[in-house]
């Protein structure tokens, strides 16, 4: 029997949001669909409280990209919408004028966390080893599972893809690889639908040739600053020396580029992660004034710490840091945060204190956006194993005073 090598995978949900909607929506299959912007009036006629079948709602009552208004970005976007050179954190208006023909929906996370749920477990019931990356995305240790070292894991990937279609509808794109780096590399080869597997002796053929930017974790700065380096391709920044870059990039990033391009990666699969944070915040249509726009950022500021709060009750935590996030008009970001005595999750007592950090900012100018954040995140039982302690504690305390 052969030695089992390393096979991990990383598995991405193909358009996620925009297949989800296709389900609901079969009727719009083929054609250019945007997911993003805020609920408005005209998505009422698409609203899933309309009592007729949501796949008998004709084409021609959807809303039109090139009718949009206002400053929203897109979500993400139909294969057939990408075409049009549309992706996802392009301004709406900006993608109307490339695709005004376009049909438009807002985004609707209850469904999409719906189908998160369902194609998780089906990847769990199968190869238990799966490392949560995000509401479309895993990475899956695929070296013991059965099935997992044929074809170099390929047969295992299949498995995943038809059984998470058969449960859900849903395609996704698998990348199988020695490492998570490379695997992640892998998923976007043949999307969608696509399995790609790679081997470490595929390196210089199938990994050099593609441009820095390729690297999860090099953005755009970096691939900048490469490229005014002369250095585009990753087998290019392979070739320097790690003296090199840790000249030019710092002693760890430098490192950690020079390990990347030889397609070094030694991260494991992750079953557990606990969030540091967990946070909510929303761009407006049109800038807002603290004085003039009052009741709809105090309504706005409310909702975003309910939703924040409810988030929590959901995942089971809670938190004592509480911050707020600002842009102004000018694109200026400002944050502040405070840390409470104790931990929680209550909608009243997050909206307190993000009203205190509030008052720490200036508010002189319109706001483009607002976000509320909790950290310093404790699971909810060991927050009450933390405040036993604490009473022990006090109790002890109280008593050595007495005797």
């Amino acid at each position: 029997m052969s030695e089992k090598i390393r096979r991990i995978a990383h598995l991405d949900m193909d358009a996620f949001y925009a297949s989800v909607e296709l389900l609901r929506y079969p009727q719009l299959q083929g054609l250019p669909v945007v997911i993003g912007g805020g609920r408005r009036s005209v998505d009422e006629t698409i609203d899933p409280a309309q009592e007729r079948p949501l796949h008998k709602i004709p084409i021609s009552e959807f809303p039109l990209l090139k009718d949009y208004t206002g400053r929203g970005v897109i979500t993400t976007a139909t294969y057939a919408a990408r075409q049009f050179g549309i992706g996802s954190a392009m301004g709406l208006m900006k993608a109307a004028k490339l695709c005004p023909q376009a049909l438009m929906l807002p985004v609707d996370f209850a469904q999409y966390r719906k189908y998160s749920k369902a194609f998780k477990t089906v990847i769990t019931d199968i190869a238990p080893l799966m490392e949560d990356r995000g509401v479309d995305e895993v990475y899956i240790d695929f070296t013991d599972v059965p099935g997992g070292q044929r074809e170099g894991g390929r047969v295992l990937a299949r498995l995943i893809q038809k059984t998470i279609f058969e449960a859900t509808g849903l395609t996704c794109s698998v990348g199988v690889a020695p490492n998570k780096l490379l695997a992640k590399m892998a998923s976007e080869f043949n999307k969608p639908k696509g399995i790609a597997v790679i081997y470490a002796e595929d390196l210089q053929s199938r990994i050099w040739p593609l441009a820095c930017r390729k690297i999860n974790g090099i953005g755009p700065k970096a691939d900048e600053k490469l490229r005014q380096l002369g250095i585009q391709t990753i087998g290019e920044l392979a070739q320097k020396e790690l003296h090199w870059l840790i000249e030019h990039f710092g002693p760890s990033t430098g490192a950690w580029m020079h390990r990347a391009a030889n397609g070094q990666d030694d991260r494991p699969v992750v079953l557990e992660s606990e969030p540091v944070s967990i946070s909510r915040e929303t761009t407006f249509e049109r800038d807002l004034h603290a004085v003039r726009d009052k009741a709809e950022l105090g309504a706005i500021f409310t909702r975003l710490c309910e939703q924040v709060a409810a988030d929590l009750q959901r995942k089971g935590y809670v938190g004592k840091t509480i911050g707020i996030k600002l842009r102004y008009s000018d694109f200026r970001s400002v944050t502040r945060d405070l840390t409470g005595p104790s931990h929680t999750d209550n909608a009243q007592t997050i909206r307190h204190s993000a009203g205190l950090c509030l008052k720490r900012v200036p508010l002189k100018q319109a706001l483009r956006l607002l976000g509320v954040r909790v950290g310093s995140l404790l699971t909810v039982n060991n927050a009450r194993a933390v405040e036993r302690l604490r009473t022990d504690d006090n109790l002890h305390d109280t008593m050595g005073q007495l005797f």
